[in-house]
């Protein structure tokens, strides 16, 4: 008895380069928006992102598809912007994050008491919701409000799933500091997309 052949065990070969562009272009450029919230920065990224897979084609195993390997090369050149960016702060962003780490930790708990001064739990078809491109689009502008090091904590933690002592790891802050911000970062997009996106469904 013959056995089947799963074509997907072979390793996947590139295309070539110059089709990358069409091909990935887009969807790398919105990728990295959404954690960059800069076009210029973004499109440079990209741009970097290419030459990078240009130079490594031999790292390709073939074992992901090539858009998925380009992403990973993206996002560890977003790691490094983070990471650098963070550690170019004055240090007077420092003194702020910790001074908001006890106003944050008071409004943990004022929430609890006073639930009415905060953003109502959504009860939406979660799946549907971030199938939309609108949904992005808006996402994307309610995260645009967010300070800068308080965006690029939550793209790591919520849009790449990083976990919390690699954040920290990278970005050289605390758990606290990284608590804080996430949790600024939160409330401040709930708010947002109430106003811009559920109360116009």
């Amino acid at each position: 008895m013959k056995s089947k052949i799963n074509h997907n065990e072979y390793p996947k070969a590139l295309s070539p380069a110059e089709t990358w562009v069409d091909q990935h272009g887009d969807y790398l450029f919105r990728y990295a928006m959404m954690r960059l919230r800069n076009k210029d920065m973004a499109e440079n990224m990209v741009q970097e992102t290419f030459l990078a897979a240009i130079k490594g084609k031999r790292s390709f195993s073939g074992r992901s598809t090539e858009r998925t390997w380009m992403v990973g090369i993206l996002k560890h050149k977003v790691i490094d912007h983070y990471r650098k960016d963070f550690r170019e702060r004055p240090v007077t962003d420092l003194q702020n994050l910790q001074r908001d780490e006890e106003q944050t930790v008071d409004q943990f708990y004022d929430a609890i008491e006073n639930p009415r001064k905060y953003p109502k739990d959504w009860m939406p078809d979660q799946r549907a919701i971030l199938q939309s491109k609108e949904f992005w689009v808006i996402l994307h502008g309610c995260m645009e409000k967010l300070p800068k090091t308080t965006s690029s904590a939550f793209a790591m933690r919520e849009l790449d799933d990083m976990d919390t002592s690699q954040i920290c790891k990278e970005l050289g802050i605390t758990p606290t500091n990284l608590w804080v911000m996430l949790h600024r970062a939160r409330l401040q997009l709930r708010e947002c997309l109430e106003r811009n996106w559920f109360e116009k469904k």
